[in-house]
């Protein structure tokens, strides 16, 4: 190995399976972009090898990583600092060496953030009140994120109650819990809409939910991104309500890892958003 092909930066995606992974489309455009001498690769890691391919990251070559499923609560335990957003979600999907000391951050809040910043300019100037389908991890970032925001009230919806009622224990007032059946009462009150679930994503039953109840101020975000345009976003649109769909989401999460170990802030751009969007066509 050259001296030069040692100092170039490189960074990876940790997941098992990663081969379904974007990320190295949306760095590997980044670093064309800015002309880094730098790349990004996929590490197909099972549960079992986590630990050990992470702590042989700087040995590797590697000046950091992001984290999929199912390694982002051992990422969090395996690193010596991490963010507050992390701590508080006990979850990483990015990591970044400080000399020695392995550190960890959460992006999924700011990927949310910043695809309705975005997307739906002045989202937040009033949310009297949220509704978030799910209770998984997805959706725990974005109840944490909506919080930053100063949502008023976050009704947290999902089939089993038990564990809406888990998150909204761990989040707090005022994040409250509610059963599916309750959602067409909420929806009325809603300012924002967030699908964290599956529901609608290709292979998924459908997301079956009737959004003529929702004010016409609404905004509808839906994190999945595979369709591109879900049935729950199609049927906001036709509504005329404002409408966010997963991929800025997954746009917007990887730019905080790109700026600490490529060393500058990249830009989520038309061109990035539809060489992405192309990508996820292609598979269908």
């Amino acid at each position: 190995m050259s001296a030069e092909t040692q100092t170039k930066p490189k960074a990876c995606i940790i997941g098992w399976p990663a081969s379904h992974s974007r990320s190295p489309l949306i760095h590997g455009f980044w670093l064309d972009r800015l002309k880094i001498a730098g790349s990004y690769e996929r590490a197909a890691i099972p549960p079992d090898r986590f630990a050990d391919f992470v702590g042989a990251l700087a040995r590797n070559g590697f000046v950091g990583a992001n984290v999929t499923l199912p390694h982002k609560q051992m990422a969090f335990d395996l690193c010596h600092v991490a963010t507050q957003t992390a701590a508080r979600l006990q979850a990483v999907n990015t990591l970044w060496l400080e000399g020695e000391r392995l550190c960890g951050d959460n992006t999924d809040v700011e990927g949310f953030l910043g695809a309705l910043d975005q997307d739906a300019p002045g989202w937040d100037s009033q949310i009297a009140q949220a509704v978030v389908l799910g209770a998984g991890g997805a959706a725990r970032a974005i109840v944490h994120g909506l919080l930053l925001r100063g949502a008023a009230r976050i009704l947290v919806v999902n089939r089993t109650k038990a564990r809406a009622l888990e998150l909204a224990a761990q989040a707090g007032a005022p994040v409250a819990a509610a059963d599916w059946a309750d959602l067409p009462c909420a929806l009325r009150e809603a300012d924002l809409l967030v699908n964290t679930t599956s529901l609608g994503m290709s292979g998924q039953p459908p997301l079956e939910i009737d959004l003529s109840l929702l004010p016409a101020r609404a905004v509808v975000s839906d994190i999945v991104y595979v369709p591109l345009e879900t049935g729950l976003l199609r049927q906001a649109k036709a509504r005329g309500l404002r409408a966010v769909s997963g991929i800025g989401m997954l746009l917007h999460q990887a730019a905080p890892g790109f700026a600490r170990w490529f060393g500058e802030e990249p830009c989520v751009s038309a061109e990035l958003r539809a060489l992405v969007e192309a990508d996820v066509l292609k598979s269908m």
